[in-house]
């Protein structure tokens, strides 16, 4: 079992729900939230390996949880994922300091793949 805790954010919930059971079958303890303001609260309490954030939710630009991770929480890596792939988006999220970014639809076994490079996991 690998031990490191991951947040997922998406507030599309089934988002959440397929990145949760991928992770859990590779040993990782996986928090889900389709509400950001929850998903930032929570943050404060637990520490957390990896956050995978959608860019773009309802009122909530993904940049900017990233800036607010990376800012509070500096050691937590990021990855981020987004229906509005634009090559700009990707720019400056790398910018930001993700560790991936992901088209949707996201293909698992990649984003499994992903996490275990960015916390390490890496055979």
């Amino acid at each position: 079992m690998s031990g490191k805790v991951v947040m997922v954010i998406d507030d599309e919930k089934i988002v959440c729900d397929m990145a949760k059971i991928a992770l859990r079958k590779e040993g990782y303890e996986v928090e889900t939230f389709v509400d950001l303001v929850l998903a930032v609260e929570r943050l404060k309490g637990r520490s957390f390996d990896l956050v995978i954030t959608d860019l773009k939710m309802k009122g909530i630009d993904g940049m900017e949880v990233l800036r607010t991770i990376k800012e509070k929480y500096p050691a937590t890596k990021v990855i981020m994922i987004t229906a509005f792939a634009h090559l700009s988006a990707a720019i400056e999220a790398f910018r930001g300091e993700v560790s991936d970014f992901f088209p949707k639809p996201i293909k698992l076994k990649e984003l499994v793949a992903a996490v275990k490079r960015a916390v390490g996991d890496e055979a």
